[in-house]
């Protein structure tokens, strides 16, 4: 394992909220929780600390937001804005190091084992970046600092808001030892609790089982687990992450079972992943269908063309065939999703196109 590498992951503080409460004095110290109004079924996207007391959090319905404080102030979201700014923080990043990985606007994976500056310490490099946002946007970020993304991604959030956590090799194992596994990358609630039911509650329990153990219980993940356990992750930072999917959904102000009506939504959302993909300059040949019933059960439906779908009639023709494998008008529905997968470049698409086109030969 390499341990020479010096990781740094940015995270902005509760960054929408964080936003709105800079451009408005009126909301600093408030409880704000930037999403859906509490009389829509919309969803939280993000809040500010003060709200996070009353146990707000992400994803959280805006109703139920509402019941846990009253006098939470509800602010739509200004996308335009955040990426505004998300965009000034990067420019920051590039003055350290090209190899910056994005996985959010708000917040990102930095390698800066070689660095512009030419600074050898990352912790030092973590503060200048930091009190450069602060100078700039008057934003407030937590960094944390290690030799791989498993713990540089763990440290960041250790001591938020406007934290700043360094775990250096020598003192990972100890660390790793007493993190509880629902920290751990790629452990999810389902995978937490059953880990629990196993008698795995920290890295220390992990390390005590052996790989192929591991990926007796929890498959391929579990060769996963066991290198995290023992701080091991060769993961490079990635400084342009091809998109892997491009989609729009939205939920319904009201159930709907009336095919026509599901139709209307979809030729709309269509509409907007069409647009959105036009300006990505890549083509997708995937459709994917998302449906979500009255009773938040989720299901998705895919279809792959053998050419490039590149307009919203192109996207909506496929619709119907998607929509007669799913309970839609059945069961009702509150939630409808388009994502457009499969990417190819206008190039590539031709070439595909002219095959399609070829005469079938002996």
């Amino acid at each position: 394992m390499s341990q020479t590498r010096k990781i740094i992951h940015i995270d902005m503080d509760a960054f929408y909220a964080a936003v709105e409460q800079r451009d408005n004095p009126a909301l600093r110290g408030r409880p704000v929780c930037v999403g859906g109004r509490p009389d829509s079924r919309g969803v939280v996207a993000t809040c500010s600390y003060e709200a996070r007391r009353y146990g707000i959090h992400s994803a959280m319905p805006s109703r139920q937001a509402a019941q846990r404080c009253p006098d939470a102030v509800f602010v739509p979201p200004r996308f335009t804005v955040y990426k505004e700014v998300s965009n000034q923080i990067r420019r920051i990043f590039h003055e350290y190091t090209d190899l910056v990985e994005p996985l959010s606007l708000d917040e990102a994976f930095l390698d800066v084992t070689v660095n512009k500056p030419a600074i050898p310490s990352a912790t030092r490099i973590a503060v200048a970046i930091k009190a450069r946002i602060r100078e700039h946007t008057g934003l407030t970020a937590s960094a944390g600092v290690s030799y791989n993304k498993f713990l540089a991604k763990i440290a960041s959030d250790f001591r938020k808001p406007d934290g700043l956590t360094v775990i250096p090799p020598e003192k990972a194992a100890e660390f790793i030892d007493r993190l509880p596994v629902g920290r751990f990358f790629g452990v999810g609630r389902v995978t937490e609790a059953r880990m629990q039911a196993l008698g795995i509650h920290t890295g220390a329990d992990l390390k005590r089982l052996t790989p192929a153990r591991l990926v007796q219980l929890f498959g391929k993940s579990g060769a996963l687990y066991h290198a995290f356990a023992h701080g091991r992750d060769e993961r490079p930072v990635v400084p342009h992450r091809p998109r892997k999917s491009l989609g729009k959904e939205t939920t319904l102000a009201t159930d709907i079972h009336r095919r026509q009506e599901m139709m209307a939504v979809l030729a709309e959302l269509a509409g907007q992943v069409a647009a959105a993909v036009k300006r990505s300059g890549l083509l997708g040949r995937t459709v994917t269908l998302k449906v979500k019933y009255a009773d938040f059960q989720q299901v998705t439906r895919s279809w792959s063309a053998g050419y490039a779908l590149q307009t919203a009639d192109d996207i909506m023709a496929v619709m119907p065939g998607l929509l007669d494998r799913t309970e839609a008008g059945v069961r009702k529905v509150r939630l409808l999703g388009i994502t457009l997968s499969g990417w190819q470049s206008p190039a590539e698409a031709e070439i595909s196109a002219r095959q399609l086109r070829l005469p079938f030969m002996d």
